[in-house]
């Protein structure tokens, strides 16, 4: 069998499934969970790994599963990732009436995608005359919400980090992957697109608590101290930094208020924000996180709070191998034609696969067939072959070129890589974060 036949092979078996890959990712859009709570998507994703034959690992950071493949030979391993996790937006109108959770993220397509790549590469013995071994892996916890609960889970030692991959990294989870690749739905794109991206941004998250003295607000409001007021000029004190932050950094900083006082007529006491520093790199977002501190210390200074700040490691930016992108836009080609590829700048938002592009080669190209904003009540998938079935093909395809001819493609990827950080380095890094 040449390249280009077993191509084909994948994208007609990948067809064949089409109803299966569009009803899984119908029933996961019905039934969304949030992080490290995805206890039924991640049955229905054994269930589905069953019916493929695959042998997998579960309950990796409480949700996670892991299916392996092997090839002809083991000198390489591409992992194909897909997130198991919801977003919240109580204004949707398919929203869980009791979690507010929603898959206005497109997480739901990311395992169709990944799960029609498995039918494509397994079903057709293609697997078996590739230079290297698959995983095909769902994991948990992709969006940083819900802080409150994942530190109580880091308290009873269940996580160490809030993202699941950082927590995949931390477990030893991808010490044997050499290249991990997986899609994202780009919102307001119903068109029939695949857009290839360089990066986006990481970030910093940051919980902070102004704690004043309580007193009555009418009768005696001399004798307390305004922790609300503490906060609010915190918060006017990020604002005046922003004409600080270079254009290039891409720097954004995005508060909200989570407790602003107890009772209307005491004087605040308990006050907590929660925040997140964006920004294009490690550095301009250490260094944009130093004048938020700042900020927010002084705040507390000008009336006489006190104020505790906690970091929260966040996500590394997205950088996207180019030759993988290459690799994967290629094959989105041969589908799609030369006008169903396009290059998209760097995303302003984050995601934990920039943790896992620091230390291998990866991508996190967008896709088309959605309307409405992300994260937002008129997110929908609107060509579900286009969400789901042609980026698994794909995806297929460009594993395809990576473990033919020996593995050709994925040793020039991963010779020209060079990696930011070690496991050891990353893990040290995000931890004396942690501490300070």
């Amino acid at each position: 069998m040449d390249k280009e036949t077993a191509k084909k092979k994948a994208m007609e078996a990948i067809d064949e499934k089409a109803d299966r890959i569009i009803a899984f990712a119908q029933d996961i859009w019905e039934n969304p969970e949030l992080g490290f709570k995805e206890f039924r998507t991640a049955d229905k994703v054994k269930e589905f790994f069953d019916e493929l034959g695959l042998n997998y690992e579960s309950e990796i950071a409480r949700t996670g599963l892991r299916a392996d493949v092997k090839g002809k030979s083991s000198d390489f391993r591409v992992a194909i990732l897909g997130e198991l996790d919801a977003v919240t937006c109580a204004e949707h109108p398919d929203a869980d009436p009791d979690t507010t959770a929603v898959h206005a993220c497109g997480h739901h397509g990311q395992l169709a995608v990944m799960l029609g790549t498995a039918v494509g590469l397994t079903q057709t013995g293609i697997s078996d005359e590739l230079a290297g071994d698959l995983a095909f892996i769902a994991v948990p916890a992709e969006e940083f919400i819900e802080l409150g609960y994942r530190e109580k889970l880091q308290e009873e030692g269940e996580i160490e980090f809030f993202g699941g991959k950082q927590e995949l990294i931390r477990l030893g989870v991808m010490d044997d992957i050499d290249m991990a690749a997986m899609i994202h739905h780009q919102a307001e794109t119903p068109e029939r697109v695949i857009k290839v991206a360089a990066g986006s941004n990481g970030f910093l998250g940051k919980t902070v608590r102004y704690h004043g003295q309580e007193a009555h607000a009418g009768a005696a409001p001399h004798y307390g101290v305004n922790a609300l007021n503490a906060a609010m000029l915190g918060l006017m004190g990020i604002h005046a930094q922003r004409e600080t932050f270079k254009d290039d950094d891409a720097i954004r900083v995005h508060p909200i208020i989570t407790k602003g006082g107890d009772l209307v007529n005491i004087v605040p006491a308990d006050v907590s924000i929660e925040t997140y520093v964006r920004g294009r790199s490690i550095d301009a977002i250490l260094d944009a996180n130093k004048k938020v501190n700042r900020a927010l210390e002084a705040g507390a200074h000008a009336v006489g709070a006190e104020v505790d700040i906690r970091e929260l490691p966040g996500y590394l930016p997205v950088t996207a191998d180019l030759n993988m992108n290459d690799a994967y836009a290629d094959n989105v080609r041969a589908i799609l034609g030369e006008d169903g590829v396009e290059e998209a700048e760097a995303s302003g938002g984050s995601t934990d696969m920039g943790d896992i592009s620091q230390i291998m080669p990866a991508i996190h190209p967008f896709v088309g067939g959605v309307e409405g904003r992300a994260h937002a009540r008129d997110y929908q998938v609107v060509d579900p072959e286009m969400a789901y079935v042609i980026p698994a093909k794909a995806m297929a395809g460009m594993v395809i070129d990576l473990l033919w001819d020996d593995g050709a493609l994925a040793k020039k990827v991963k010779d020209e890589y060079e990696p930011k950080y070690t496991k050891e380095e990353y893990l040290e890094m995000w931890r004396e974060l942690a501490k300070s």
